[in-house]
């Protein structure tokens, strides 16, 4: 296909999709003469997820191009980046990283002959390099060297020197890989712009550099291997992707930081040319685009439902992860995959000092406020609630702003997407079941105090109803698990334990239409916690 590419054709590939191309007069130049040549790296930390299927689409592109393309394992940046992984896990890390990138290429089509692989500690350590190191660190001051890591070295109080090695490492790597450009997350740019401020200052050709935009994880921040429920990891079962895909933010007509959106726009179009939107022939039947404006728009207008924009985007996920899990299922690599990640001990020091010890208690709840490490459902504080007031939310015609009595001086704050599920007559006073202890969160500009508790059903998201306590029930009357009526709950979940994530998994309506957890009824004084007509839903 490149043979019959004008090079203005390959370079609309190339740079199709990106957010911004440093450097553009250079690479035109070089296409009139000969072939690209490109380099995209990865540090060998955490386990790839699904968002590494954006540069990937990417290389395909530059394949399609005609570019020389070389994917370097970054071993030596992930031990530099604060310690990510450790030296003994190195060897391991690249290894994993080198089979499951090769198997997500693989699974959309790449041609593995056209690429060339390369380990950073290959060439990284040699003394040449090393020589280099040392000139570029006689150049760049301390001010640079941190500026340029901020968004990609992991930031702590106080830094390792270590940190501030790893943006000038990335600039060298460009002359030693003997590339034209550098492509990356465009959250490398400060990186990229230290290469080419400081690579002439060692006689070294400035190259281009071609920058990918961020796509947001499923809680609308970046997607990070470190955070869990941010991201969908590349070995998750179907189960689990479900799962995950379920919780993520998408909110009806938001098209701002909506992960599952933008994996449409950046891996599905660009792979498929095109994207089924599947659904029940009563609210429409699949519909097929062919450009990708036209989702966002249909979405934009609330024309396309969030959950039939997540189980589509599901069903395409799944075909593209299946190739990699069953690749996966030999017994070398389920060995490779524990060995390179294994699990951290669940065993704390603390837990060698006796249990009247008061700093093994304050180490292990946070010095006070009920935070364990146990997972038990009396952690949550679910209160029963009265709904004093519903309005529209003054940004979001999707979203309810609800003001709720938990049995506090003051009644809590709520943002709620049940504009498509509930009107405002029917929740105006009514009782709801309210988890008051999570970390507020603004929602369109305005904080939420508290998550209002629903069950749904899977498979049909048009169908959501909010929990009911029993009836003469008072607000602020606590709702407990059947077994778990003494636990204390926290003061507030510790988001990065993901403590209501957790235990959320297992919180299903029953049959009959209650409330449980792992089969034990939640319930009040006065009885057990209900839904009007959603048998086997879950609750979130």
């Amino acid at each position: 296909m490149a043979d019959q590419l004008s090079p203005d054709e390959k370079l609309n590939l190339i740079t199709r999709n990106l957010q911004e191309v440093l450097g553009e007069e250079k690479l035109k130049q070089v296409l009139q003469e000969r072939e690209l040549k490109v380099y995209w790296g990865t540090a060998t930390t955490g386990k790839p997820h699904v968002a590494y299927f954006v540069p990937m689409s990417k290389i395909a592109d530059f394949l399609k191009a005609g570019c020389e393309v070389t994917i370097l394992f970054a071993d030596l940046h992930a031990y530099l980046d604060n310690m990510k992984a450790p030296w003994e896990l190195l060897e391991l890390r690249v290894k994993y990283y080198e089979q499951v990138i090769k198997a997500m290429l693989e699974s959309i089509g790449v041609p593995l002959d056209k690429l060339k692989f390369v380990k950073g500690t290959d060439y990284q350590l040699s003394r040449e390099y090393t020589l280099d190191v040392y000139r570029l660190s006689s150049m760049v001051t301390e001010h640079d060297a941190k500026k340029a890591g901020a968004e990609v070295v992991k930031q702590v109080e106080h830094p390792l020197l270590s940190g501030l090695l790893y943006p000038g490492l990335q600039a060298l790597d460009e002359e030693y890989l003997k590339v034209d450009a550098q492509f990356g997350g465009v959250d490398q740019r400060k990186i990229f712009t230290l290469a080419e401020k400081y690579l002439p200052s060692l006689g070294y050709a400035k190259r281009a550099h071609l920058m990918n935009p961020m796509v947001p994880g499923l809680t609308g921040a970046k997607m990070s291997s470190s955070e869990e429920e941010s991201k969908i990891d590349l070995l998750d079962s179907k189960e689990d992707v479900k799962k995950k895909l379920k919780k993520a933010f998408c909110e009806p007509g938001n098209i701002q930081n909506n992960g599952v959106l933008s994996f449409v726009k950046y891996v599905l179009f660009p792979l498929r040319g095109e994207f089924c939107i599947k659904r029940d022939p009563k609210w429409g039947g699949d519909k097929i685009y062919t450009v990708f404006e036209e989702v966002e728009k249909d979405f934009a207008e609330e024309t396309v439902h969030p959950g039939d924009l997540k189980a589509s985007v599901e069903a395409a996920l799944n075909e593209l992860l299946e190739p990699i899990r069953k690749k996966f299922e030999s017994p070398e690599l389920r060995k490779l995959s524990n060995s390179a990640y294994p699990s951290a001990s669940k065993t704390s020091q603390c837990f060698t000092l006796t249990s009247s010890s008061k700093g093994c208690q304050d180490r292990r709840r946070g010095g006070g406020g009920g935070e364990n490490d146990e997972l038990v459902p009396s952690r949550l504080d679910i209160r029963v609630g009265k709904v004093i007031s519903v309005d529209k939310h003054p940004d979001a015609d999707s979203l309810y702003l609800e003001k709720i009595d938990v049995g506090e001086p003051e009644p809590r704050t709520v943002v709620s997407g049940l504009v498509a599920y509930v009107s405002q007559e029917d929740l105006q006073d009514r009782m709801v079941l309210v988890l008051c202890n999570l970390k507020p969160q603004k929602m369109r500009g305005i904080e939420s105090q508290a998550m209002l508790l629903c069950a749904s059903i899977e498979g049909d998201p048009r169908r959501v109803e909010p929990l009911d306590p029993p009836e003469g029930s008072s607000p602020g009357e606590q709702v407990f698990v059947e077994g778990y009526e003494t636990g204390k709950p926290d003061d507030k979940l510790n988001p990065k334990k993901k403590v209501w994530e957790k235990l959320q998994v297992d919180l299903k309506m029953s049959d009959e239409c209650v409330a449980q957890w792992k089969d034990k009824h939640l319930m009040t004084k006065l009885g057990q916690i209900t839904c009007k007509t959603l048998k086997g839903g879950n609750i979130s």
